[in-house]
This record gives C-alpha cells, sequence and structure tokens, in this order.
C-alpha cells in the first residue's frame, strides 16, 4: 500500500516544473491585461483610444496584416515545391531535411544581415546587375515593404516545408496507382489527388507563418528601417524607448485580436476549400 501510494506522490512532484511554467505564463497574461485596462483612476481604455484615434496607427495596423499575408502565401507556394521533393525522394529526404533545417542553426540577426548584404545598393544583387547592364541606379530592396517581405520569407518557410510534408507522407501512394490506373496523368494526378489531400499542411503552414509574421521584430527593424513599422517593432518601441508599458500592452492585445481574426478568415476559407473527409 506505501508503494503504490507514494508512486501518484512522487508524480505529482514532476509535474512541478510544468505546473511553474504555466503559473508564470497566466501570470504574465494577468499583468498585460491590467496594464491595458488600468489607469490611474482605475479601469480605462484610454491607451486603446490613443491607439485606435490615429491615423497613422492604422496604417501600421494595414501594413502588418498585409505583409503577414503575403508571407504567408509566399511562403507556401514556394515551400510546396520542396515539401513534394522531399516526400518524393525519401533516400535522400534526411539529408534534404537537414539542408532545409540549416539556417535555423543560424541567429536570425545574422540570417538578417545576410539579406542586407545581398539585398543592399551596393550588396550582390544591385552590384551583379550594374554589372550586366541590367540596371543603371541600384534597385530599393530594402528599408521597405518588400526587403521585410523577402526577410520574413526566407526566415519562415521552413515551417510551410514542414507543415506540408507532415501531410504528404500521410497520403497513401495506392491512390495515385488507381488515378493512373483510370487514365490520369501525372499532372491529373497531383491536381486531383495529391493536391487536395496536402491542403490541410498548406494551411496549416498559413497558419503558423501569418501568425509570426504579424508579431515579428527583428527582420522588419533590420530590413523594413524606422519608417516601415510594424505592430511587433511598435510595441518593441513602445517598450524600449518610451517606457510605457501601458500603451505596449494595448498594442499587444490588438495584435492578438486581429491575428484571431485572420486565424479564424483562414479556418472559413480552409472548411470551404478542403473537403470534409480529408480533414
Amino acid at each position: 500500500m506505501r508503494s503504490a501510494t507514494s508512486a501518484p506522490r512522487g508524480l505529482g512532484w514532476l509535474l512541478l516544473p510544468a505546473l511553474l511554467v504555466l503559473a508564470l505564463f497566466l501570470g504574465s497574461v494577468a499583468l498585460l491585461l491590467f496594464h491595458a485596462f488600468w489607469g490611474k483612476d482605475g479601469f480605462s481604455l484610454v491607451y486603446f483610444r490613443q491607439i485606435l484615434d490615429r491615423a497613422d496607427y492604422h496604417d501600421v495596423f494595414l501594413r502588418t496584416v498585409s505583409i503577414a499575408a503575403i508571407v504567408a502565401v509566399a511562403a507556401a507556394v514556394l515551400a510546396y515545391p520542396i515539401a513534394w521533393l522531399l516526400w518524393r525522394l525519401p533516400r535522400w529526404r534526411n539529408l534534404l531535411l537537414v539542408i532545409v533545417l540549416v539556417p535555423w542553426l543560424v541567429s536570425l540577426v545574422v540570417r538578417t544581415y545576410g539579406w542586407l548584404v545581398i539585398l543592399g545598393p551596393k550588396g550582390f544583387l544591385n552590384e551583379t546587375l550594374k554589372w550586366a547592364g541590367v540596371i543603371q541606379s541600384p534597385l530599393p530592396l530594402i528599408f521597405n515593404d518588400l526587403g521585410v517581405v523577402i526577410g520574413l520569407t526566407h526566415v519562415l518557410m521552413p515551417f510551410s516545408v514542414i507543415a506540408t510534408l507532415s501531410v504528404l507522407l500521410q497520403i497513401d501512394h495506392r491512390l495515385e496507382e488507381a488515378s493512373e490506373s483510370l487514365g490520369a496523368g501525372g499532372f491529373e494526378t497531383w491536381r486531383r489527388v495529391v493536391l487536395p489531400l496536402s491542403l490541410p499542411g498548406v494551411f496549416t503552414g498559413l497558419g503558423i507563418t501569418f501568425l509570426t509574421s504579424m508579431g515579428a521584430i527583428v527582420t522588419p527593424i533590420l530590413l523594413g528601417g524606422i519608417r516601415q513599422k510594424m505592430a511587433g517593432t511598435q510595441i518593441y518601441q513602445e517598450v524600449v524607448y518610451n517606457f510605457n508599458m501601458s500603451k505596449a500592452s494595448a498594442w499587444a492585445i490588438c495584435l492578438l485580436l486581429l491575428s484571431g481574426l485572420g486565424l479564424a478568415f483562414l479556418r472559413m476559407v480552409e472548411a470551404a476549400l478542403v473537403p470534409k473527409a480529408d480533414r
């Protein structure tokens, strides 16, 4: 009896670190809500009014959502052929997957500075185009929205690759054989069989990259510059430069609501495109 009762107690102690992390998370959320909704005179929405009453802040929200949507779609489109190649080459899958994941071993700041070297006014791409006589003056590839989209797409594309590949690996190859036996060609089999069955993975990648882009800070600051602000960089500025935790908390809640609305819209599109049998 003693050993039977002591075992659950021992397992309870093992859960203590997880409970501490959960308590820290819930405490942080409670502190965030307190700063956002509590002013000098008690409950107040003054910080949300400060955000919603400024037209330039509306532009920040619009830029954040549009860049996040573009990055999500671009990452999904570029990641699908890579995931399909990994699925089709089982002998080389592990090696190719390592190549896809190697950039994650490099610091985000280092990768972003690499794009500065490539896309800068005197970077590799502009100098090559000038040498070839294609352009006379450097193309504006950084310190604008284009630079942010390129940098975020490169950073987040492995998420889409893994999400799509995980679904492709679950597709039974006999379905392709059945399609081909009925007279369908390779492209027709992919369009009618493989693509519909892989859409759940594509939408999972879209959701991950969209949510991550919404809160991005480092890449927008380095490749977008000071003027091309996103919601994440605005929160960073309120905390680091203005020391206004209350306004930063209000920004974070607005960003959370926008992200939730964007994710809900994405789920609606997925429900309309993906057959119920495939979800």
